[in-house]
């Protein structure tokens, strides 16, 4: 975020494909990576049922467990890109959003995160999907171990190839493509 902007700022809390920062900066350009971030007391799940392709996405859940732990990237981004960022994550329809204290080099940092609000825990991800997660997970360098439990969730084939070619390309090329 350049210093000099009058324009308000926003924290947001990443931790499924929005962490991968080509990806969140074509739903908002505004979007600056300020840190890995760390959400105590939550763990991840990828239950969250998606509006447009019915597979699983990922969701945080509160277990009231200190030591359970969810890592991402903490964004902040223009306070008017988040309509943008509202629309793609679906507020209000499969998500809601929450404030949290997010730990960013163990200090406390205020964020807004999503929250899944449409569940079915029989669901899988796509592997496009699971892609993207572990594509930014290794962008903002979190730990191995933690990046080897994302690579080890079982996903599934999308049954739409083009689909799955679309979201691909994004790791290769660093486009989206126009129905994301």
């Amino acid at each position: 975020m350049d210093p000099m902007s009058t324009r308000p700022a926003l924290r947001v809390f990443s931790y499924g494909s929005n962490m991968l920062t080509r990806r969140l900066r074509e739903r908002t350009p505004s979007a600056t990576p300020i840190g890995v971030g760390r959400l105590n007391g939550y763990s991840l799940c990828w239950h969250k049922r998606s509006r447009k392709d019915h597979s699983g996405k990922c969701d945080v859940v509160a277990t009231g467990i200190e030591s359970d732990c969810v890592l991402g990237v903490l964004f902040e981004l223009d306070a008017a890109d988040k309509p943008a960022l509202d629309g793609f994550e679906g507020l209000g329809h499969g998500y809601d959003e929450k404030s949290v204290e997010i730990l960013v080099d163990g200090t406390p940092v205020a964020a807004t995160v999503y929250c899944a609000t449409d569940i079915d825990k029989s669901l899988r991800p796509y592997d496009w999907y699971k892609a993207l997660v572990v594509a930014g997970a290794r962008e903002h360098r979190l730990p191995a171990e933690y990046i080897h439990a994302l690579e080890a969730v079982r996903s599934v084939p999308d049954p739409k190839p083009a689909r799955t070619e679309q979201h691909m390309a994004l790791l290769r090329d660093g486009t989206l493509g126009s129905e994301l």
